[in-house]
C-alpha cells in the first residue's frame, strides 16, 4: 500500500529536505517487507488567490486531484485528534489490512485546509496542540511513518 504526503508549498534544498528524504527513504525500503511502499511526497504550489477562503478552496481542489483509488484520507490540522505513535501505526496497518490503495496525508497551506478536503477526510490528526511550521510538520510526519514501519517489522527503533 502506498503512503503519500501531499503538501502545499515546497521545501527548499537544505537540512529539512534532507531529513524528510532520509526518513522517507528508510520507510520506503523497510516498508516493502510490511506492505507499506511506495512512500513519497507530492508538493504543490501555494495558491495566489486574493482571499484566504479562495486560497484554501484552490489548494483543497489541487490536493484532492492527487488522490488515487480507495485511499484513506488523513488531514493534518491543529484541531484534530492527537494520537500516540502506536495509534498512528494502527491507522496505517488497518488501512493496509483493510484493502486500501493507499494513505494520503495532507499538509495544508498557511491558511489551513479548504472545506472540500476537510469534508472528504476520514481522519483529522494534530501533531500536538502547538502550531508548527510546515517544514517541521513534514519532518515529524515522515518520522512517524518511518516509526510505524519499524514497529510493524519488529525493529527496535520504537522503544516505548
Amino acid at each position: 500500500m502506498r503512503v503519500t504526503i501531499h503538501a502545499v508549498g515546497r521545501l527548499k534544498a537544505g537540512p529539512e529536505r534532507e531529513l524528510v528524504a532520509r526518513y522517507l527513504d528508510r520507510a520506503d525500503k523497510a516498508g516493502r517487507a510490511v506492505g507499506l511502499s511506495p512512500v513519497g511526497v507530492r508538493e504543490l504550489t501555494e495558491s495566489r488567490a486574493s482571499s484566504a477562503a479562495a486560497r484554501k478552496a484552490e489548494e483543497a481542489e489541487a490536493l484532492l486531484a492527487g488522490v488515487q483509488g480507495k485511499s484513506l484520507l488523513v488531514v493534518l490540522d491543529e484541531r484534530g485528534e492527537t494520537p500516540t505513535s502506536d495509534k498512528f501505526c494502527t491507522l496505517l496497518s488497518e488501512a493496509r489490512d483493510g484493502g486500501r490503495a493507499g494513505v494520503d496525508i495532507f499538509i495544508g497551506g498557511a491558511d489551513g485546509h479548504g472545506d472540500a478536503l476537510l469534508q472528504r477526510a476520514e481522519r483529522t490528526i494534530a501533531l500536538g496542540h502547538m502550531t508548527w511550521p510546515h517544514q517541521i510538520v513534514r519532518i515529524l510526519i515522515a518520522e512517524q511513518i518511518y516509526r510505524s514501519v519499524t514497529m510493524l517489522s519488529g525493529h527496535p527503533y520504537h522503544r516505548a
